[in-house]
């Protein structure tokens, strides 16, 4: 069988540390965990006030939280759940501080009331799910990606859009984690880092600047007192977000509200209010693209992934190429809003994700060229192997169909 070189194959990586990196250059190198790696991209980011409930595999977070805010004149709060916590956080954020909660896939879910209430509101927030195997508590030591729509369709109404981003190493988690920052400043919204128990508990080698201070890629926290609280029918970015009881009067309310914020069941303060929470995403994709490809110009077959996944689905690739395979590789770091444009390519998919039931295969079937050419490598609570991946991608290149392999789901309905 004739070989794919794979040397000269283009690595493709467009997200903002690739640059930021370039220009930190000093600082150390430490032996670290993705939640510490979280914790320093939280404070380098900005953030000054944490609060949250401990659940594995995010309750490290809250450890180093505790440890770190007082250090920065910033604020730990133990919240009795995760609903709490995050009110707590929305509240701290709207009197002036950059917030933070870290929670897992059972918590994430209790959030929801609060979080709708920062989406309607537009307050900057991030929030750190660290995926774990499912149903309900599921293994609290293995990791999952349960949660790919409940980030998207993370409150209850609908009429809104989300920011959400996935991290595949303890050293991007850094990076991201100052993105998420900065994100949710501009767009005025909550913004996840849905991650998972891998990268959460994984050791790796991990660069952090000296002087958070100087990091000029940092968006500041901007105090506004005038801003009307929502701004009518506009899609603006960069809007200062609303800091309240500092002589403002403005209203923070779970309902369709008016500019000002007050409740009103009025038809057309609800198309303007729909208008910018949707819009102000929609129109600005292009500030939120974030991905990894590999190969993906020559390729016959392109395996799709994401977080602590990606890192074996992304060997097994090579793997492919190595045996004859034309194979390539996307890794989503942007999950929402989906990157539909990455899928144009009328070529098979594989994509690998660590459930059962399929969910990020049905977003790429929804944006590929034809639906039937898109295959699902279902597998829970262990990565996808190297040989694993490489005999998928081998078979739907030379057959069309996935070889059967123990514990790999096949079947998307």
């Amino acid at each position: 069988m004739a070989t794919v070189a794979t040397d000269r194959i283009q690595e493709i990586l467009i997200a903002p540390w690739a640059e930021w990196a370039k220009r930190a250059t000093r600082g150390k190198r430490l032996l670290e965990a993705g939640t510490f790696a979280m914790t320093e991209g939280a404070i380098a980011g900005g953030c000054r006030c944490f609060a949250g409930y401990p659940i594995t595999p995010a309750t490290d977070i809250a450890e180093y939280m505790s440890k770190r805010l007082p250090q920065v004149d910033g604020y730990y709060l133990q919240a009795e759940d995760e609903l709490a916590g995050m009110h707590m956080c929305a509240g701290a954020s709207l009197g002036g501080l950059k917030a933070m909660t870290a929670t897992s896939g059972p918590g994430y879910t209790l959030m929801h009331d609060a979080y709708g209430w920062a989406v309607t509101n537009e307050i900057p927030l991030v929030v750190v799910d660290a995926m774990r195997v499912g149903p309900i508590s599921g293994i609290t030591g293995a990791p999952g990606q349960g949660e790919f729509y409940v980030a998207r369709y993370c409150t209850h109404g609908g009429n809104f859009e989300t920011i959400v981003l996935s991290p595949s190493s303890v050293q991007e988690a850094f990076w991201l984690t100052i993105d998420a920052f900065n994100l949710a400043e501009r767009f005025r919204t909550p913004v996840t880092i849905l991650t998972d128990q891998v990268i959460s508990d994984m050791w790796e080698d991990l660069f952090i600047p000296d002087d958070y201070d100087a990091l000029d890629f940092v968006v500041p926290r901007r105090h506004n007192l005038t801003m009307p609280f929502h701004p009518t029918n506009s899609a603006e970015l960069d809007v200062a977000p609303n800091i309240i009881g500092r002589g403002t009067g403005v209203c923070v309310s779970a309902y369709t509200h008016t500019e000002e914020g007050y409740d009103i069941e009025d038809m057309e303060a609800h198309w303007a209010q729909t208008y910018r929470l949707v819009n102000k995403i929609r129109h600005h994709r292009d500030e939120l693209t974030r991905y990894e490809t590999v190969g993906v110009e020559d390729a016959e077959v392109i395996a799709v992934a994401y977080g602590a996944n990606a890192r074996t689905v992304k060997t097994g690739v090579l793997e492919a190429r190595r045996r004859g395979v034309r194979a390539g590789f996307i890794r989503l770091i942007t999950l929402w809003p989906f990157l539909d444009e990455l899928f144009e390519r009328d070529v098979p998919y594989v994509v690998c994700e660590l459930n059962y039931d399929g969910q990020l295969v049905r977003e790429v079937m929804r944006a590929a060229a034809d639906k039937r050419k898109v295959h699902f490598m279902g597998k829970s609570a262990e990565l996808h192997t190297v040989t694993e991946v490489a005999a998928g991608l081998e078979g739907v290149a030379r057959s069309g169909a996935l070889p059967k392999l123990p514990y790999i789901w096949t079947e998307v309905r």
